[in-house]
This record gives structure tokens, sequence and C-alpha cells, in this order.
């Protein structure tokens, strides 16, 4: 589904998308030091208040509210902002332009769509409109989601946590997993909404970009049959590995493609959504696509 929407509207994704949200954060710095220098207060009429888009007509709440900064430490602000923007970068590197765009623009639908669903829901509770939940909605958690994608692709990837203390990735999600389902326990219904739609869109593309082959009684076969082959020499296996897929995947022409798999056979010609690669570790310029990069033996 991703590669059919991406081969559609591909072509309309906004890139170093992290730019204009780090931009976007330093004007919402900009109006509170003003705000706090002067009388005039502009970030009140910026908050995701359903109530006032809908009576009032003030439309552009819907889009203003991604400019309020979630920090107001500054300091912390400047270091969280640099950090996701570090990660934000290398998302949309190894994703795409197009799926990191749509990951980040889905968390803010989300939670747009949301806060008009709790709106409704408590001004029908309430027998009255409910008005002042808009300063509740934050990109924090969206920026969460950021960090928990992150940790999803690079497990194992250490960093430098307040530039002492050397960590995983995967450990700091799971803490970070369980600060998220605390504050969900402990706050109200507004912002467990809010977490729940910026969550919603981590689950959704995870599952989707999901590779659900492990489990394909056929491919574990295969593998099997693969791991048999693995004493003999690297062409063997190939050719093991081919024969055991020949149903699977279908012949190709060998003309006109740039890159192919050193195991399965596709390339870039047959199957344009494949993303080939050289391994550092094989010598030699074997390339795999995607499926087979890290799970095909290293020719030594």
């Amino acid at each position: 589904m991703l590669n059919k929407l991406e081969r559609k509207f591909g072509k309309y994704a906004l890139p170093h998308l992290m730019n204009y949200l780090i931009g976007g954060y330093i004007i919402g710095y900009v109006l509170i030091f003003l705000q706090t220098v002067s009388n005039w207060s502009i970030l009140p009429l910026m908050s995701l208040e359903p109530y006032y888009i809908i009576h009032h007509f003030q439309f552009w709440r819907i889009i203003t509210w991604v400019l309020i900064p979630p920090q107001d430490n500054l300091l912390f602000a400047i270091i969280m902002m640099f950090f996701y923007w570090q990660l934000g970068n290398v998302l949309e590197q190894t994703w795409g332009t197009f799926r990191f765009n749509l990951y980040i623009f889905g968390g803010i639908f989300f939670t747009v769509i949301a806060a008009f669903i709790l709106y409704a829901a408590m001004s029908f509770g309430l027998g009255t409109e409910a008005v002042g939940m808009g300063g509740l909605f934050s990109t924090y958690y969206i920026n969460m989601t950021i960090f928990l994608a992150f940790a999803v692709c690079y497990p194992d990837m250490q960093v430098m946590l307040y530039f002492i203390i050397p960590i995983k990735m995967k450990w700091m999600a799971i803490v970070y997993a369980a600060l998220v389902a605390y504050s969900a326990l402990v706050s109200g219904w507004v912002v467990r909404v809010a977490i729940l739609a910026s969550m919603l869109n981590f689950l959704i593309f995870f599952l989707m970009t999901r590779n659900y082959r492990g489990i394909d009684p056929r491919e574990r076969a295969r593998q099997a049959r693969w791991k048999a082959a693995t004493r003999g020499g690297f062409n063997q296996q190939r050719d093991v590995y081919q024969h055991a897929t020949v149903r699977d995947v279908p012949k190709q022409e060998n003309k006109g493609y740039r890159h192919k798999c050193a195991i399965c056979g596709r390339t870039d010609v047959s199957n344009p959504e494949l993303e080939f690669r050289y391994c550092s570790k094989c010598n030699g310029n074997y390339e795999y696509c995607n499926e087979h990069l890290f799970t095909h033996p290293h020719v030594q």
C-alpha cells in the first residue's frame, strides 16, 4: 500500500521536513518571548481549540498549534530540538521523503481528528460546550513517535545520554514507553486521547511496514533448505536458494537493470519497489535487496 501511494504521490513530498518543524518551533519561541516582554499575547489564539474553530471560524488553529513548542525551558528545548532534528533526518534518509512525510503528517492529522472527537464527546456528556482543552494538545507526543520509530529501525545504536552516559536506543525507547504509559494512567482523558492519537500513527506505520514473511510456513521451509546448503560455496548456496524459490520468484529479464539481488535474482526493473544495497561484510561486490540484506550468509 505504501509503495503504491509513494509511486502516485511521492512527487508532492516535502524534503527536509524536520527543518520546517524546527523552524516552526523557533517562531513559537519568538512569540513566547514577545509575550513575556509585552502585554501582547497571541499563543492563546494558536492552540487547537475545536470550540473556537467551529463556532468562531478560527480555522487557522488547525495548523498554528503545531508552532507551539512543547517545552518552556529554552536550554532543554535547544538540546531536544537538535536531538529530534538528527533523528528525523536519519529516518527521512532511511524511509525516504514520502514515507517520512506521511508519518509526521499522519500524527498531526490523527491529533486534530482526536481533538474534535473528544470535544464532541465532552460536550455531549457535559450538556454544554467544552472549552479550554486545546492547550493540552501539542506536538510533544508526535516527537515521541519519531524517537520510537528511530529506536525500532536502529535498536542497537548507542547514544550518549546527557553527553555522558552511553546507552542503546532500545533501552531508551523502553524507558520512554514506560513514561508515556504512566502519563496515560495518571492524566485525564484529554491527555490520554492526545497520547493515543499520536501513538496510533506509530502503530499503524509499524504494522504496515512489518515484514511478516518470517511466519509464513513456505518461507520457513525455504530458510531450512537454505541453511542446509550453507556448507557449500556461495555460488552453490545461491543456486540452491534460487531452485528452492523458483515457484515464488518468476524468471526476470537480465537486460536493462542496474541493481540485482545476489540471492533471489530480482532487479530494480522487475521489482521497482525494492531497495538494493551492497554488503560491507562480504568480500566482493555482492548486492542484495532489502529482504535479504540482513539475512544472507556473508561471502568470506
